[in-house]
């Protein structure tokens, strides 16, 4: 029974969830940078520069994940089937925009920003659920999860890097910003983790996010919420409490991301439909190793 019970992946290891990390935090940076920009006319340069860098980066460690590295412009060939195909087709345009957004600071580089951001951002969190044969990938509620998290997670990002360089938000925009998807990411985890716990995932997986779940809520959202509410109440602390609200909001989303990717990826594993009856002309029901 051993051999047929849910084993946990090998095939994508911590670079893979590098490349959901720093593509779906630098996506959600220029979100809300672009946003910011629309919206209240604030802007940081920074912001959007850094957001091309964190997806560089991520897709510079899903390159290096691939057996064959050189062989990466075949991941252009199937825009009609695959979403990594997508993402890719995505990621070229979407870093240009950031980088004119960086330089040029104008409406129009913010709405190409914007759009290009989301839709690389739905293309990346497509690209877990077409994983058939993974339950905790698979399932369609991690596509809301991934959104909302990388928007949470480049909120946090967009508070921290105004603190780091001395720009903090001048209108409490960026603050309900972080403050509504931290919430948004709150409901897709709940609902996320409700799935699971009635038994549509193998044990191990439902033991890993068990695990994680604790961090996610405390540090992911309790913490987070109390330090921006206290950052709009107390205007005086706002560069204290904003940037560390918005760390904390970063920090619980690359970590429910890497155990998503590295600690919950089980297999379905195999079902046996009639196992050997005990003695002749019993029947015993279904048996699922792995799974309660």
């Amino acid at each position: 029974m051993d051999r047929i019970a849910p084993w946990l992946q090998t095939h994508w290891d911590a670079r893979a969830a590098g490349n959901f990390i720093g593509g779906g935090t630098g996506s959600g940076l220029a979100i809300v940078a672009a946003a910011m920009l629309l919206a209240s006319g604030e802007t940081q340069p920074a912001a959007f520069a850094l957001a091309a860098l964190l997806i560089a980066l991520g897709l510079g460690l899903v390159w290096l994940e691939m057996g064959r590295p050189w062989r990466f412009l075949h991941v252009f060939l199937h825009p009609h089937t695959s979403w990594m195909t997508r993402e890719a087709l995505i990621a070229p345009p979407l870093l240009a925009a950031l980088g004119i957004a960086a330089w040029f600071e104008g409406a129009a580089s913010g709405v190409a920003a914007l759009v290009l951001s989301l839709a690389f951002l739905y293309s990346q969190s497509q690209i877990l659920r077409a994983a058939k044969g993974i339950p905790a990938w698979r399932e369609p509620r991690i596509v809301p999860l991934l959104v909302a998290t990388g928007i949470a997670e480049g909120a946090g990002a967009y508070l921290l890097l105004g603190a780091v360089f001395g720009v903090l938000p001048e209108s409490p925009f960026a603050i309900a910003l972080a403050l509504a998807a931290i919430f948004a990411r709150s409901l897709a985890w709940s609902s996320y983790r409700r799935h699971f716990a009635r038994g549509s995932a193998p044990t191990g997986t439902r033991g890993a996010l068990a695990a994680i779940s604790p961090t996610v809520v405390m540090l992911g959202t309790f913490v987070p919420f109390v330090l921006l509410l206290a950052a709009l109440a107390l205007p005086d602390a706002v560069n204290a409490l904003a940037p560390l609200g918005g760390l904390a909001a970063l920090a619980a989303g690359w970590w429910m991301k890497y155990a998503i990717v590295r600690r919950a990826a089980f297999n379905q594993g195999f079902a046996i439909a009639q196992p050997p009856a005990e003695r002749s002309g019993a029947t015993r029901a279904e048996a699922r190793p792995g799974w309660s």
